[in-house]
């Protein structure tokens, strides 16, 4: 095993010696005669250093994948008493190592295949973390329910440089990929703006992890949560049935764990398999393609990154998945909105606490013709009522209804009545589809709805 490593060691250094060699024959060669041809060779080394960089990361792959399979083979082998027939009554075991090998700073992961294969694609998740010491709750939860490393390797993006925080990311070792945004500076921002510093960083944070998760890890899709979300035991096994839906179905644009009207009683647990199509993006746990950071990454704003997804010029009409049971909750009270929702709505989101074993289900209702189809009838063959017959527990025969409101104080009216999150952005309710948002109300399903003939969302509704 010591020649194995050895062999393995010095393969690097050829290498690292090797790609020196190589860059310092080119300067030698090209001497620079004026400053423009200084620019053309900055540029050519540039060029020269990212392909390096490439090379090198798909041999440190290699490397790795060679050193877990070998460490597999050499555990099964002395485990089984060297295989079958090896391992007689008196065979003696060797020692296990005592002490596993250091992990590699910032490894990188297996590269995907550049074509998009729902059932073998790789879906990293990426942690968004700052200065929380307890991104430890977030990243347990995601180590014990997470059913395959291969498959859903993890990527721990930090900002902020906190050490506390840091450590406690480092202490996994080579369970999840520690990266690090170079780039903690204060951003310059408008004088009106300066008590909303944290929003820029996050989304200078956001605009780096995800470029490094598509850009330099290559990946072709990636699931996203903060480091104050605990993950539910199905979380994994949801974004792994609803993943083909997002790559064939041009109509979505990403996949989420999230039921912003998630409380308790407002959602049936018996139902916790039933998931929606949602025309706002709930963010707070979501899956995204490659192809929709390409069309971003752009435009990316320098703040309020969230909201700014919620824009029709970002939307363009396309929707999210959503379950009726959320599976992320948020236990983060404190941060840079000082805890607005968090109180009166986040803290009391119901998170799914039984496996739905959704790819064995069914999901093709999910897709947009047959999901208008049903959905949209379902909605308007409810019976209508009124909030104060809601609110009084009355006509309990009836299930489901219907509560129909038509301008934005009916619907901020109704919202607040009856406990769900009120706030509009460019129009779209939270959780609503084409308008509607579904809940539960004192055991009853109740659709608040527009009219049938609702003609689109009107921004100036926010």
């Amino acid at each position: 095993m010591l020649k194995k490593k050895k062999n393995l060691v010095l393969w690097g250094v050829v290498l690292f010696l090797a790609w020196n060699g190589l860059l310092l024959l080119f300067l030698w060669n090209h001497p620079t005669s004026s400053p423009a041809e200084g620019d053309l060779l900055t540029a050519q080394v540039i060029r020269l250093a990212q392909d390096a960089e490439a090379e090198l990361e798909k041999q440190k792959v290699l490397l790795r994948q060679i050193h877990h399979r070998y460490n597999a083979a050499w555990r099964r082998r002395h485990r089984g008493g060297g295989g079958q027939g090896g391992g007689g009554e008196g065979a003696k075991q060797p020692p296990l190592p005592s002490k596993q090998p250091p992990p590699q700073p910032e490894p990188s992961p297996p590269l995907p295949p550049t074509t998009i294969n729902p059932s073998t694609t790789t879906l990293p998740i990426l942690v968004m973390a700052c200065d929380r010491s307890t991104v430890r709750r977030c990243l347990d939860k995601l180590l014990r329910y997470r059913p395959s490393a291969q498959r859903f390797p993890i990527i721990v993006s930090q900002d902020c440089g906190h050490l506390e925080t840091s450590k406690v990311i480092s202490s996994y070792g080579d369970e999840v990929i520690h990266i690090h945004q170079p780039d903690l500076s204060d951003i310059p921002v408008p004088a009106e703006h300066r008590k909303f510093q944290g929003y820029y960083k996050i989304a200078r944070h956001y605009r780096w992890a995800l470029g490094q998760v598509f850009r330099r890890f290559h990946y072709q899709a990636v699931i996203v949560v903060e480091d104050d979300l605990e993950v539910a035991p199905d979380f994994f096994e949801y974004f792994q049935a609803t993943f083909p839906l997002l790559v064939s179905d041009r109509s979505l644009w990403c996949i989420s764990a999230w039921n912003d009207n998630g409380k308790e009683q407002m959602v049936d647990v018996a139902e916790a398999e039933l998931l929606y199509r949602t025309d706002f993006f709930p963010g707070l746990g979501w899956l995204l393609l490659k192809e929709l950071w390409d069309e971003l990454e752009k435009k990316w704003p320098a703040a309020f990154w969230d909201d700014w997804m919620r824009q029709p010029e970002q939307r363009r009409e396309r929707s999210c998945i959503r379950p009726e049971v959320s599976r992320t909750m948020t236990f983060g009270r404190k941060g840079v909105s000082h805890g607005q929702f968090f109180d009166q709505y986040l803290k009391f989101i119901k998170l799914n606490d039984r496996f739905v074993p959704f790819t064995q289900l069914d999901l093709s209702y999910l897709k947009k013709e047959e999901y208008e189809r049903s959905y949209l009838a379902k909605v308007y063959a409810a019976p209508e009522v009124k909030v104060e017959e809601l609110q009084g527990n009355r006509r309990r025969e009836l299930s489901p209804v219907r509560l129909q409101y038509s301008s934005r104080d009916s619907f901020k009216a109704f919202a607040k009545a009856l406990g769900l999150m009120d706030d509009l952005k460019s129009g779209v309710p939270r959780a609503g589809y084409r308008g509607i948002v579904s809940f539960v109300y004192r055991g009853r399903r109740v659709y608040l709805a527009p009219p049938s003939d609702w003609a689109g969302y009107d921004p100036s509704w926010s």
